[in-house]
């Protein structure tokens, strides 16, 4: 008999049943959160300038996250001979999703802040589905707390935009707003901007702002240049990250299914790789992955893409915390 979970139950295939991610048991009282990961549906996109639809990005990950939920006790990687995610080590969750209030941001940014510190407050790994990318905003916020507990955090931001707009038009809190808006916090030790590219929705000015306020940005191809370990020793060593990935940061050709697509972006082992090293080389304490907006793509293949990363991701975390 093996330690598959189909081997002393029902099979439990991909299309059938709840779809919560990767079929993690979902927990309605955030004041009674168990775990060492909980999943947080942020559905929210009042804050996009162009395209919207992000707002049923969390639904999306989760059906495609029900892909890498066949019950065999983890996920095995032949590469790195490890079975990540073991079920007898790691326990995930899915809080379902912060209310969000139509035409309200600041109730609905409120609302997902409220869902990431009770998380926190469990001593949870928070892994966020967006929504827009507006919503690291009250993720990042909820962040003060934990800080003056544990230190200051490091943002990673994988994106094809800077996102570092100051106001525009009165706006302070838009999906071109949530780098800027990290910066300005105490908390927030510097921020590593990694494949910004092309034609870019912050002027030269936020630029200019984005590396006076400790900011170390590269765009794709100079990251192909540098090589992954040259782009790791970039990112401050033994810190506390936190890693915000905006979908669009993928190259459209695999990620066509979001709001803001720009040409010349990252495949998939790329940003895998990266993140692979940032977990080992220092302690991630935070996630989001934002921007997915299905109705852009009928193949389902940016929700797989975003599932497949986040289930990698929050696997590399955890075995990285093991060791």
């Amino acid at each position: 008999m093996s330690e598959n979970a189909y081997d002393r139950g029902r099979l439990n295939l991909p299309f059938v049943g709840i779809c919560t991610f990767g079929k993690s048991p979902y927990v309605a009282d955030w004041d009674r959160i168990n775990a060492d990961v909980a999943i947080l549906g942020a559905p929210f996109d009042f804050g996009t300038q162009w395209r919207a639809g992000a707002r049923f990005g969390p639904r999306s990950i989760r059906e495609a996250s029900t892909l890498f939920a066949f019950g065999h006790g983890g996920a095995y990687d032949h590469e790195d001979d490890v079975t990540y995610l073991p079920s007898d080590k790691v326990r995930m969750v899915d809080l379902g999703d912060a209310d969000i209030v139509h035409t309200d941001t600041e109730t609905s940014h409120a609302n997902i802040e409220h869902g990431v510190r009770r998380i926190l407050a469990a001593g949870a790994l928070p892994v966020v589905l967006g929504g827009d990318h507006s919503v690291n905003i009250p993720c990042i916020n909820a962040f003060d707390e934990d800080c003056a507990k544990h230190g200051p955090i490091h943002v990673v931001q994988f994106d094809a935009h800077l996102d570092f707009v100051d106001v525009r038009h009165g706006v302070r809190n838009g999906h071109g707003n949530p780098m800027r808006r990290a910066a300005e916090k105490g908390y927030v030790s510097g921020l590593s901007q990694l494949g910004i590219r092309n034609v870019s929705s912050t002027a030269r000015d936020g630029y200019e702002d984005a590396r006076a306020m400790g900011s170390d940005i590269l765009s794709v191809r100079q990251i192909r240049q540098l090589g992954v370990e040259a782009v790791l020793a970039r990112i401050p060593e033994a810190a506390r990250y936190y890693v915000t990935i905006d979908i669009d940061g993928f190259d459209p050709s695999i990620a066509p299914g979001t709001g803001t697509p720009s040409h010349g972006g990252f495949v998939y082992y790329e940003v895998l790789e990266l993140l692979a090293g940032l977990a080992r080389r220092g302690r991630i304490v935070g996630v989001d992955l934002v921007e997915v907006a299905p109705d852009y793509d009928h193949t389902g293949g940016t929700a797989i893409l975003a599932a497949q990363v986040l289930m990698n991701l929050i696997g590399r975390i955890m075995h990285a915390r093991e060791g």
